[in-house]
């Protein structure tokens, strides 16, 4: 399976997938070692009340930027306990009493690879929908229930290809940031520890962020309406929609969004409580963008 750019492995006896000679670098997620390094796990940070468990990360030394060898360890109380070493692209986990194949890749797709990633310094991700328009990305972000999901599944219905269902895999190259692609998964609607439905027409590279989108929900009959934000009111949004928000890991993700506001334009826009209404929102959002994608195709031909 191809998540976050890479060829995800997993190599437990009864999945049984093989190597693939995809062109991403491969991470394998295989049962295995993990419960004799627990003893040497001296910092651990406690998560309460994710998808209703309680999950721990740890690691054997005073947390910070993750570094070569560095033994870190996730664990899902009663479900699975997950360990890998700084630097490498190997994960093993060790099952635990509720354990199903099911939550192994619920939690290895949903939760673990976005934690992992970020530890590596690969990619900062955003609590973020997002579809592709004209070989860029639309980025939605909204407060819990703010129908981020039901817009991104409004676009997956107009034949636009997913990139990402809930959790956009952001980096920076040059004077451009990007979104990878997720997983090809889809979940329109609230069920904890679901991977959702599968999405064939998903995203198979990075697209450069044309904008991102902030859902505002307004009364039914209320008039749709675009707005720019700038400024301080811009990064303490994108720091809302941060998804990974580690206590040591705060300075470098202050850098990232400071960086992230210079480049991608960020936009309220004002959604109706009237699902009835919702092709009149993508229908601005579209108009909107559009300048987006006409501004990257004479970029292209200068």
């Amino acid at each position: 399976m191809i998540a976050y750019g890479h060829n995800i492995l997993f190599v437990s006896d009864f999945s049984g997938e093989k190597i693939s000679d995809a062109k991403q670098e491969n991470i394998l997620i295989q049962e295995g070692f993990g419960s004799h390094l627990q003893s040497g796990l001296s910092s651990k940070i406690t998560f309460h009340n994710n998808q209703g468990r309680h999950i721990t990360l740890s690691t054997d030394r005073v947390p910070a930027r993750s570094k070569k060898d560095q033994i870190w360890s996730f664990e899902v109380k009663n479900v699975i306990s997950f360990y890998w070493f700084g630097g490498q692209k190997i994960i093993s986990y060790i099952p635990q009493k509720e354990f199903t194949e099911r939550l192994l890749r619920y939690w290895t797709l949903h939760i673990v690879l976005p934690f992992f990633f970020t530890l590596e310094e690969k990619y900062d991700f955003l609590h973020a929908g997002a579809a592709e328009i004209e070989g860029g990305s639309l980025l939605f972000v909204a407060e819990s229930f703010g129908g981020k999901s039901t817009l991104t599944d409004f676009f997956l219905k107009q034949g636009h290809t997913m990139v990402s269902d809930d959790k956009a895999a952001t980096y920076i190259e040059g004077d451009r940031c990007f979104a990878l692609p997720s997983y090809p998964y889809h979940r329109p609607y609230r069920k904890m520890e679901d991977i959702g439905l599968p999405v064939d027409n998903f995203s198979s590279c990075a697209l450069p962020i044309y904008a991102l989108y902030e859902l505002e929900r307004v009364w039914p009959k209320a008039k749709i309406k675009i707005k720019e934000i700038k400024g301080v009111e811009k990064f303490e949004s994108l720091r809302y929609s941060s998804e990974i928000n580690i206590s040591f890991l705060k300075q470098m993700r202050f850098d990232y969004l400071v960086r992230a506001a210079k480049i991608v334009p960020l936009f309220q826009i004002t959604v109706p409580h009237d699902l009835s209404r919702l092709h009149e929102v993508y229908a601005e959002i579209i108009k909107h963008a559009q300048k987006f994608a006409d501004a990257r195709k004479v970029t292209k031909h200068e």
